[in-house]
C-alpha cells in the first residue's frame, strides 16, 4: 500500500483537536458514563445499525432487566428477544446472549481483554471488539465503522466505497495511524461524534469541523462527492397474506427458527402469494401449508406496510377460524394457542404489532 499522506506533526494535532473538541461537544449518552466493560459492549451492539435515539430507551430497559452479565448469561433467549422486540436485527440479541453464556463458562464471568479471545465470542467481529477494549480498557485498537469511513474518506479523498465490506482495509490503516494511544476510547468515540454530529451523510457542518483544515474534501470542494457508495439496485416488495387463527378464544402463533431473518421471534402463520391468486386464497393454502390446517376466512382485518434491510413486505391480514386438522410444523420450531391478553408476553416482529392492536 502507497504511504499515508501523515507526516507526525499533522497526527499529533488531528489528535488534540478532536480530543478538545470532542470535550465540548459530545453528547451526553448513557453509555459513556460508565466505565462497565459489560454496558460498554451492550451499548455497541445496540448501536451497530441503529440510530442512538432509538437505542436509548432499550439500553436503560436491557440493563435494568439484565445489569450483569451473568443476569443476561442466566435469562432464556425468550426473555431477552422480548426486550430486544422493536428494536431489529434480532442475530445482535441471540448472539449476546449466547456471548455471555461464553464469558460465564470459558472466561469464569470475566470479559476477556484478549482481542483474539474476544474475537472468538459470538456476534464479535472487529468493530465490536475494537470499540468494547479501547472504551471500557484503554486499549489502542481503532474503530472504523459507518461515521469513521465517512469522515476519513473527506479528508483524505479516499476511494474506496464506504458500503462496500471489502472497502474496510482502505480505512483501517488512516484510522490506525490517527489514533490517540494515550486516549483510544475517547479517539475512537470523537471520531464517530464527528461523523455523526458534523461530517453528516448530507448538508455536513464543515464550518464547525475541528478538522476543517485537514480536509482534502473541503479544500477542493468535493464535500459533496464523497464518501463513494455502490448505488445498489431498488428493493424487492413481496406480497404476503397472514391469518389469525382463533379456536374458540385462542389464537395460534407459531415460533420461527432461531437462526435467520426475526429469529426465535413469534408470529402468525402466512406466507408470500402467488401469481393467480388472491390474498384470501394464500392466507387459506399457507395454513395448510405451514401448520397443517384447514381454516375458513372470517373477515379481513388490514393491510399493513414494512422495510427489512434488504427487501419489504405488503402484509394482507385476515381473521379465520380453525375447522379441522392436527398441527403440523413445516417451518416453525413451535407453536401455540394463547390468550389475546398473553400476546404481550411473547417476542413478536414489528410488522406484526402494527395489526395485533386491531383484533
Amino acid at each position: 500500500m502507497k504511504t499515508l499522506p501523515l507526516n507526525d506533526a499533522d497526527v499529533q494535532e488531528i489528535r488534540k483537536k478532536l480530543r478538545l473538541w470532542y470535550r465540548k461537544k459530545q453528547r451526553l449518552l448513557p453509555w459513556r458514563s460508565t466505565d462497565d466493560p459489560y454496558a460498554i459492549w451492550v451499548s455497541e451492539v445496540m448501536l451497530q445499525q441503529t440510530q442512538v435515539n432509538t437505542v436509548i430507551p432499550y439500553y436503560h430497559r436491557f440493563l435494568n432487566k439484565f445489569p450483569t452479565l451473568r443476569h443476561l448469561a442466566s435469562a432464556h433467549e425468550q426473555e431477552v428477544l422480548k426486550l430486544w422486540e422493536g428494536l431489529g436485527y434480532y442475530s445482535r440479541a441471540r448472539n449476546l446472549h449466547q456471548a455471555a453464556n461464553s464469558v460465564i463458562e470459558e472466561f469464569a464471568g470475566k470479559i476477556p481483554t484478549e482481542k483474539k479471545e474476544f474475537l472468538h465470542l459470538k456476534g464479535v467481529g472487529e468493530y465490536i471488539a475494537s470499540a468494547v477494549l479501547s472504551i471500557a480498557f484503554g486499549q489502542p485498537h481503532a474503530v472504523v465503522d459507518g461515521n469513521v469511513k465517512r469522515v476519513l474518506s473527506r479528508l483524505f479523498l479516499i476511494e474506496a466505497p464506504v458500503n462496500q465490506s471489502g472497502s474496510l482495509k482502505q480505512f483501517k490503516p488512516f484510522a490506525d495511524r490517527l489514533l490517540d494511544p494515550k486516549h483510544p476510547g475517547i479517539s475512537n468515540q470523537a471520531f464517530m461524534e464527528l461523523g455523526a454530529l458534523t461530517c453528516r451523510p448530507a448538508n455536513p457542518v464543515c464550518s464547525e469541523c475541528p478538522l476543517q483544515m485537514h480536509c482534502i474534501a473541503l479544500r477542493r470542494q468535493l464535500v459533496d462527492v464523497y464518501p463513494k457508495r455502490i448505488v445498489k439496485g431498488a428493493v424487492p416488495e413481496y406480497h404476503v397474506a397472514v391469518g389469525v387463527v382463533f379456536r374458540q378464544k385462542r389464537v395460534l402463533i407459531t415460533r420461527r427458527p432461531s437462526k435467520g431473518l426475526l429469529g426465535g421471534l413469534w408470529e402468525f402463520p402466512g406466507g408470500k402469494v402467488m401469481a393467480g391468486e388472491s390474498a384470501r386464497q394464500a392466507c387459506i393454502r399457507e395454513i395448510k401449508e405451514e401448520v397443517n390446517l384447514d381454516v375458513v376466512v372470517d373477515a379481513y382485518i388490514t393491510r399493513v406496510r414494512h422495510a427489512y434491510t434488504h427487501f419489504k413486505v405488503m402484509m394482507d391480514v385476515f381473521r379465520c377460524s380453525y375447522l379441522s386438522g392436527n398441527i403440523r410444523l413445516k417451518n416453525a420450531t413451535g407453536f401455540r394457542w394463547i390468550d389475546l391478553e398473553d400476546l404481550s408476553k411473547y417476542p413478536f416482529p414489528k410488522a406484526n404489532h402494527k395489526f395485533m392492536h386491531l383484533f
